[in-house]
């Protein structure tokens, strides 16, 4: 699972070190926690565990992985559990 790291243009690098990066969500991982890459210089960042954005290097990635696995599984349980205790509707 291993991302090829997208070669960043003169351009998009000249383009942010002026106007600054216009980063977009590249990934949701869970609701709190999100990718982004800037559009111009393909720079990617990531939230950290207190909400600031920060540089996405292989440590952070594997992170993210491990967290997106985790929230998967618990939303998945969730919604089993949700199955299994609805109540049942009688129709006659």
């Amino acid at each position: 699972m291993h991302k090829v790291p997208q070669k960043q243009s003169l351009k998009g690098k000249l383009y942010c070190s002026v106007f600054g990066h216009n980063f977009q969500v590249s990934k949701k991982i869970t609701y709190h926690v999100k990718e982004y890459q800037c559009c111009h210089c393909k720079k990617e960042m990531t939230t950290n565990s207190k909400g600031n954005l920060t540089e996405l290097t292989p440590k952070y990635r594997e992170i993210n992985y491990v967290l997106k696995r985790i929230h998967k599984n618990k939303q998945k349980r969730f919604a089993a559990q949700a199955l299994k205790n609805a109540p049942l509707k009688l129709s006659s």
